[in-house]
């Protein structure tokens, strides 16, 4: 074994097995003495990478618990290693897992203040990530490649979600309620459209489509309202939810169309609801009313709830308008998005919400769910 990886080795001898902070320090003080091991450390913390991606983790859950547990550094020091993974990384991925690779931001390298604190920082990461459990894998959900000669349905798909991204993200900056009700519906409307399509065009060609997964992180505070949102929309878009409160995710099982439907109008209900939370806190304080946490609590889980019942009306009416061989096509979606979701997850228990007992809160939280930019589509008809 050569010097620098006896150091490595027994730097983490001394703090990655052990939870104290002077097993820490110790482990620290090895490495800030030893500059020739840096590149060592760097290697083992790509393994340490390597082995979350064979225990179901994918690129975009590990730098949200590392931002979730520790600070801004061990994410940037994270996201350097994902990176650097990647590069090497040999083994054929989903589009969501190369989507996610492009969205972490390769900017400046963590900073470096001194050995000693940089490898504590190092430490301090290397633990989280030895200690992170296995997780339902998600590689095997790969979706379909494009049917039409010349990749001409992908590039369909992405100007369509590039489309809808625009329409909900005016919708939740505009100050118009009419304006923004008419940008999310028109959202909604190219969602419900694109998802049928997709689902019609699999039935006549016979492709071989199956339900995917993804996670998307419910972050606190609050997390037992957002993920009741989360199932709320999931639902809505066909699709099955199960939260991961320790970790902090949902795993939203369903067709690609549907879940990308689910990603985008979850994140932007989430951003109306925190905007509506934020001017009702700010006009009870006006009132003279010192608002709480239960306040807030209590307006996110009335908001959810009556979003939840305004999605469910919206699906009936969808499925009530269609016809013709779409009903078949999406129970047997239905059956099969349930098996999966039962396959995955085979032992789930249902979550209260607890803390919600402000009246006002409930009452602002259900008015701001029924000025939410959600209504019940007009018919769509099969092409």
């Amino acid at each position: 074994m050569s010097s620098t990886s006896s150091t490595v080795e027994r730097a983490f001898a001394a703090a990655l097995y052990a939870d104290s902070d002077a097993a820490l320090d110790a482990g620290a003080s090895l490495l800030a003495a030893d500059p020739a091991a840096d590149a060592e450390l760097a290697r083992r913390g790509e393994e340490f990478v390597a082995a979350a991606w064979r225990r179901g983790w994918q690129p975009a859950d590990v730098v949200r618990i590392v931002r979730r547990e520790l600070d801004d550094v061990h994410e940037r020091l994270v996201t350097e290693l994902v990176l650097a993974e990647a590069a090497r990384d040999r083994t054929p991925r989903t589009p969501r897992w190369t989507a996610q690779l492009d969205e972490l931001d390769g900017g400046p390298a963590a900073p470096r203040t001194d050995r000693f604190s940089y490898a504590t920082a190092v430490l301090e990461l290397y633990r989280l990530l030895l200690r992170l459990p296995s997780l339902e894998p998600l590689d095997a959900h790969v979706p379909r490649a494009p049917r039409t000669p010349g990749g001409g349905a992908a590039l369909r798909d992405t100007r369509m979600l590039t489309r809808i991204r625009a329409l909900l993200a005016k919708a939740e900056a505009t100050g118009f309620p009419e304006e923004a009700e008419a940008l999310s519906a028109k959202a909604q409307e190219l969602m419900a459209r694109h998802s049928i399509d997709e689902a019609l065009l699999a039935a006549r060609t016979h492709a071989e489509d199956t339900p995917g997964a993804c996670r998307i992180g419910v972050d606190p505070p609050y997390e037992t309202a957002k993920a009741v949102l989360l199932d709320a929309v999931a639902g809505a878009n066909r699709c099955r939810a199960v939260w991961n409160e320790a970790l902090g995710f949902s795993t939203v099982v369903g067709f690609e169309p549907g879940l990308e439907a689910v990603e985008l109008l979850y994140t932007s209900l989430l951003v109306q609801a925190t905007a509506a939370m934020t001017k009702a806190e700010a006009a009870q304080r006006a009132g003279g009313r010192k608002r709480t946490k239960s306040f807030r609590q209590s307006f996110l889980a009335a908001y959810a709830h009556r979003i939840g019942d305004r999605l469910a009306d919206a699906a009936e009416g969808q499925v009530s308008a269609t016809e013709g061989e779409l009903l078949p096509v999406l129970a047997a979606r239905d059956v099969a998005v349930t098996d999966e979701t039962e396959r995955m997850f085979p032992d789930t228990v249902t979550t209260r919400m607890r803390g919600v007992n402000d009246a006002a809160g409930w009452q602002e939280g259900a008015a701001a769910a029924d000025r939410a930019q959600v209504r019940t589509r007009p018919p769509l008809h099969s092409p």
